[in-house]
């Protein structure tokens, strides 16, 4: 585990660093933010797509991206910091360009999950919730990822990378730091933390096709039961429910 504390630059109590005026938020993504606005009958309801968009623009939530989501929506930005603060995929402190994860619930933990949280955090320089001092890396713990039959599991951008080991991590983290093309095990093509946060944010980039897709541990039991002609029981007749 990391050696040393985190220091916080602002009163934690604040939430949202208000004090941090720099932004990248420019017209067009107010359009943006208004379209996704215009894609709901609620139009609070795109509260959660706009902070991911603002998170891809400025790195994190920002005190901008705040205030613009309140005015736009038609709420206070008390409402905006209460939905900002609450979920941990909206980070308060500048992500780095890959953002990695690793899951240390459950099975991932018993089959190595803490050993590669470690490993990263040296590896890396810093503790959970930090960001390398280039940018280039920030590292969080996760809480289960869904993917118990790909233990343990770590993510970059929240494309999983299944069966990691300690060397594997190294590998891509290398592979990362050059630049090198990385594709996540079942699937996507690694981009940047900001990319995938204009996805989130509800705007497609062309490559959905590349996965994620199901691996074959996934399908063991459909397959088992498909090779012993188990099938599901049929739904009982409407006779058969008044009875």
């Amino acid at each position: 585990m990391s050696d040393h504390e985190f220091v916080s630059h602002f009163d934690d109590s604040v939430r949202i660093d208000a004090g941090g005026t720099a932004t990248e938020i420019d017209e067009t993504t107010l359009a943006e933010m208004r379209e996704l606005a215009g894609r709901y009958p609620d139009p609070r309801s795109a509260l959660m797509p706009m902070l991911h968009l603002v998170q891809s623009v400025d790195g994190r939530v920002s005190d901008a991206g705040v205030r613009a989501c309140a005015q736009i929506l038609g709420i206070s930005t008390a409402q905006v910091n209460g939905v900002a603060t609450f979920y941990t995929m909206y980070k308060r402190r500048p992500g780095g360009e890959q953002h990695i994860g690793v899951c240390t619930t459950s099975l991932c933990a018993v089959l190595g999950g803490d050993i590669l949280l470690d490993h990263v955090e040296r590896r890396l320089g810093i503790g959970e919730g930090e960001t390398t001092p280039d940018g280039r890396f920030s590292l969080e713990r996760l809480e289960c990822n869904a993917a118990c039959d790909f233990a343990p599991v770590m993510m970059v951008n929240w494309e999983f990378m299944d069966n990691m080991t300690p060397e594997k991590a190294d590998r891509l983290l290398d592979d990362l730091a050059e630049g090198r093309t990385v594709r996540s095990s079942r699937g996507a093509t690694i981009t940047s933390w900001r990319q995938a946060e204009r996805v989130l944010a509800g705007f497609d980039d062309g490559r959905a096709d590349e996965g994620p897709s199901a691996g074959e541990p996934s399908l063991r039991g459909v397959e088992y039961a498909r090779e012993h002609g188990w099938k599901a029981p049929a739904e009982p007749s409407s006779e058969d429910r008044e009875a």
